[in-house]
């Protein structure tokens, strides 16, 4: 037959390969898609069953186009009327298989039918989950119970040895197929294995994995209540309240349990009492749990926000022209995003755009959009709209008055534009060849590679003239006190200031002072002579330095005597010994009793004097330096050395031996 031949399905694209596909590319993928899907949906039962349901192609196509669009919404098609056509005929064709006798396996899996709720919403999937064919509904139940088993045994375990992670990501995807079907909210509550876990599991501090535990106890105590399975709800309600008196006695915080917070947090009562008042089947039980339940709501808790007073304004005159009513209202609020962010939890495959519009039907009741999408009382232009759009961020645009203050503009410089090696080439005219770019790491090449390339290493000989040029004593000069840079404060001709010599000059100089100190007179003949020129040389000063040189040695004996004792030819003999001794007329300066002193001691008889030389007063003063040339020339004919002489012929009479 002619459907026998029928193409194979293409696997929807992940994002990384969308982003490769032109408009024309992708437009054409959809019209594909689109007139296969018609090709198989036109197939009789029979064929249907025989190549439909056996086409390996077609299940991968859905479970990709699926899960692409429940991570991603359904804007990743596009707004095209084919991406709308393929929308509805995926569900169609979806339907059709989990209602044949045969189904493939891969859609009976509960994240596919996870997926599904999300994507096309409560009202359709539940309508789909309800029709589901025997085989479809079996294999359905045994995927679920091992999802239920995985689940219990990681929130027992907790943080010892627990995948929390895992557990988390579950939960938040079998929340709405939960809230599809009432009997998948009475499989996961039947018994109180599970309920368990999810109490000793709320106990761990992780806000992400509790507000999914909330979500999930939420959605399941409501789909049993819609279920009418009121015995086992009273039974799991009993449950709840036996776990909130434990933990109330326990060491915890009363109001840090799961329970708390799911009467807290949520419509849970209300919700239930609604519908417990609408079925058949009511006892005063129930209502009794319900009330217990109630008593562990958190003191100022709930969902409702209260009526905050507008703050007062004073006006002065001050604010910018005000701007049309229509720009306030494109502002959000950050309390209407708390609001959509609750929604969500509880009805994931709802977009924010939508539960903003749900939001703005009921007056900013959260309990009122809950109730009503539980009931599905929704009015009818929101029965009809787009359950994933999502709130697109618009942008607030003051208008501007002319004479609105602006801030004051740079002043302008003369100074020229700053450039650089880069400016105008072909990156800067954006001409560059987009071969040559490299996006990302580079992987072909590696840094062994590189540095054995030399292809672009400067040449050796560049770089030895580089260092032959370099003076690294450029910056070593302190150019700190520059007349030039202090602007002309300091006198560099005042002849008072320090000069410092060097080490070798200044012995040339103290050499040449110690021979001749008539070589640095003021004259002009020195400054001809021949030893004049040759110090001028040697030095590299001028006459007027070295004159001065002189003059400031001469004006300086302690220079000179530092001088003498670091460039003298002193050998460490001593030729002169001064004389020490005190004698009288030369502290006082008396020279008439100098000379009279001195007669008498060598004159012939005169006054108190006793000396024995024949003229007085020729060997002069006492204390001058003819006597003490004198004294030094006798000192050994006239001192001890008669004296010894003498002693020694004494004893030698005498015939005793000196000892």
């Amino acid at each position: 037959m002619a459907s026998s031949r029928l193409p194979a399905f293409a696997m929807f694209p992940l994002e990384e390969w969308r982003t490769g596909l032109g408009p024309q590319e992708w437009s054409g993928c959809l019209d594909a898609w689109v007139a296969l899907i018609a090709s198989h949906l036109s197939l009789s039962d029979s064929d249907f069953l025989s190549i439909s349901a056996k086409d390996e192609s077609l299940t991968t196509f859905l479970t990709s186009f699926i899960k692409q669009t429940a991570l991603e919404g359904t804007r990743i098609l596009g707004p095209s009327q084919s991406a709308k056509r393929l929308v509805k005929d995926s569900f169609l064709l979806i339907t059709r298989l989990l209602q044949s006798s045969s189904p493939p396996l891969e859609l009976t899996e509960w994240e596919f039918l996870g997926d599904l709720s999300r994507v096309y919403g409560r009202k359709k999937t539940a309508e789909l989950l309800s029709t589901l064919s025997e085989p479809s509904r079996a294999w359905r139940d045994a995927s679920l119970a091992g999802l239920k088993k995985f689940l219990i045994k990681n929130m027992d375990a907790g943080l010892q040895g627990g995948d929390l992670k895992a557990v988390e990501s579950r939960l938040d995807g079998l929340n709405g197929l939960i809230d599809a079907s009432p009997d998948v909210a009475f499989f996961f509550l039947m018994g109180s294995d599970f309920l368990d876990a999810l109490i000793k599991c709320y106990k761990i501090m992780n806000p992400p994995l509790r507000k999914v535990i909330i979500a999930t106890t939420y959605l399941c105590f409501i789909g049993m209540a819609e279920g009418q399975k009121i015995s086992s709800l009273t039974d799991q309600l009993y449950s709840l309240k036996a776990a909130a008196d434990a933990h109330k006695v326990g060491p915890l915080n009363v109001n840090d349990s799961l329970v708390a917070e799911l009467v807290t947090s949520t419509p849970f009562i209300q919700q239930l009492e609604r519908r417990i008042a609408l079925s058949d089947y009511t006892t005063s039980r129930t209502t009794s749990a319900l009330k217990d339940l109630a008593a562990f709501k958190k003191a100022g808790g709930g969902i409702t926000r209260p009526k905050r007073l507008a703050k007062r304004k004073v006006d002065k005159g001050k604010a910018l022209e005000e701007f049309d009513d229509t720009h306030l209202q494109q502002e959000m609020h950050i309390h209407r995003m708390s609001q959509i962010s609750q929604i969500q939890d509880l009805f994931p495959d709802i977009g924010s755009g939508f539960a903003s519009k749900l939001l703005d039907e009921y007056n900013d009741n959260n309990e009122q959009v809950i109730a009503h999408l539980l009931e599905d009382s929704l009015p009818p232009h929101l029965r009809d709209a787009d359950r994933s759009e999502e709130l697109a961020p618009q942008a607030v645009s003051r208008p501007h008055h002319e004479l609105a203050p602006r801030s004051t503009p740079p002043p302008q410089s003369d100074l020229p534009a700053r450039r650089n090696v880069f400016d105008d080439d072909d990156f800067d005219r954006l001409v560059v060849n987009t071969s040559n770019l490299q996006l990302g790491k580079r992987t072909d090449i590696d840094a062994d590679t590189i540095l054995a390339d030399r292809s672009k290493a400067p040449n050796k000989a560049a770089i030895l003239s580089a260092l032959a040029a370099f003076d690294s004593d450029d910056d070593e000069r302190d150019d700190t006190y520059d007349a030039d840079d202090v602007g002309g404060t300091v006198d560099v001709m005042n002849p008072e200031a320090d000069t410092v010599i060097a080490e070798g000059t200044e012995a040339k100089l103290y050499e040449a002072y110690s021979a001749t100190p008539k070589l640095f007179d003021r004259d002009n003949a020195v400054r001809r002579g021949i030893e004049r020129v040759r110090l001028r040389h040697e030095t590299g000063m001028t006459d007027e330095a070295i004159e001065g040189w002189a003059l400031m040695l001469e004006r300086n004996p302690g220079q000179k005597k530092r001088l003498q004792a670091r460039y003298g030819d002193w050998t460490g003999r001593q030729t002169e010994i001064a004389s020490t001794a005190w004698r009288a007329g030369i502290d006082d300066g008396d020279d008439d009793e100098e000379e009279g002193r001195g007669s008498s001691r060598g004159g012939r008889g005169g006054g108190r004097g006793r000396g024995r030389g024949r003229g007085g007063g020729s060997g002069g003063p006492p204390g001058s330096e003819l006597e003490k040339r004198r004294k030094e020339a006798n000192k050994a004919s006239r001192a001890n050395h008669n004296r010894r002489e003498g002693h020694a012929k004494k004893m030698a009479r005498g015939g005793a031996f000196p000892g």
